[in-house]
């Protein structure tokens, strides 16, 4: 609905608090997930005093915007499918700022890592990853690719940002025990029999986990221990939003793709 100010995430200082606010908190520098209604591409963001969180000081705020949001969904979906030094993963979308996050967090748990990333230019990053192995999702016969990349493994992870056939085709690989989690929401009964299949995005995905702010201050906490830090791909000026928007549909962005209101044009 128009007017509308996008962005869901930002971090800054507080400039002001409303009454029953502690006025002790203006100067602090903190962030915050502004939910459904946005706003975050405004010089000044307006957010309830419960759904901020102050910033850690070793964590940048460009680290902290994308723990807030991209963080506290890859705390929902590794709490809803865990993963042991024993598995063998597949992420999908794998140099996106979630699936990033994904790839380190398996190759930290000390699993075999497979990821999948669209185009040269983004498989060389995903490489920089740190995967045992790569491939190009854009490949005419993906699944074979991804066989042969297995070379006799069987997937028992399979994190999926992407949906369609290709989900599809990964979760007939899967073992038996395996698990497909799929972060887009779409319906796990579209799948079939075999393999579970999990939905992080169910209306009460948040609150199996303690809630939201529960999430969002286990992303910041891993953040900022250094066990789960965020990709964070590019930074335009706030002036150059619509660049930023014409890059991310044009999948020339990698990890996280943040605005900076500091930055000049």
């Amino acid at each position: 609905m128009l007017p509308n100010v996008p962005g869901r995430e930002v971090a800054g200082r507080i400039d002001e608090v409303g009454d029953e606010v502690d006025p002790g908190l203006i100067g602090r520098r903190v962030v915050s997930h502004l939910g459904a209604t946005g706003g975050g591409y405004a010089e000044l963001a307006v957010a309830e005093a419960s759904a901020v969180h102050p910033v850690p000081d070793l964590l940048t705020d460009e680290i902290a915007v994308a723990s807030i949001g991209t963080g506290r969904t890859a705390a929902g979906v590794l709490m809803l499918t865990p993963i042991g030094s024993d598995d063998v993963v597949v992420v999908t979308a794998a140099t996106g700022g979630l699936g990033a996050l994904l790839v380190r967090e398996a190759r930290r748990q000390g699993a075999w890592v497979l990821a999948l990333a669209g185009g040269a230019s983004k498989v060389e990053a995903a490489r920089r990853l740190g995967p045992d192995a790569v491939v190009d999702s854009r490949s005419d016969d993906v699944l074979s690719a991804v066989d042969a990349a297995l070379d006799g493994r069987t997937p028992t992870r399979v994190y999926d940002g992407v949906g369609g056939e290709l989900a599809a085709g990964l979760h007939r690989l899967l073992s038996p025990t395996g698990v497909l989690t799929n972060y887009t929401g779409l319906d796990p009964d579209a799948f079939g029999g075999g393999a579970e299949v999990r939905s992080l995005l169910a209306p009460d995905w948040a609150e199996r986990f303690g809630g939201v702010a529960a999430l969002e201050a286990e992303a910041l906490a891993r953040a900022a221990d250094g066990s789960r830090v965020p990709l964070v791909g590019a930074a335009y000026p706030l002036a150059e939003a619509a660049t930023a928007h014409r890059d991310l549909e044009g999948r020339r962005t990698v990890g996280k793709v943040v605005l900076d209101a500091r930055r000049p044009r």
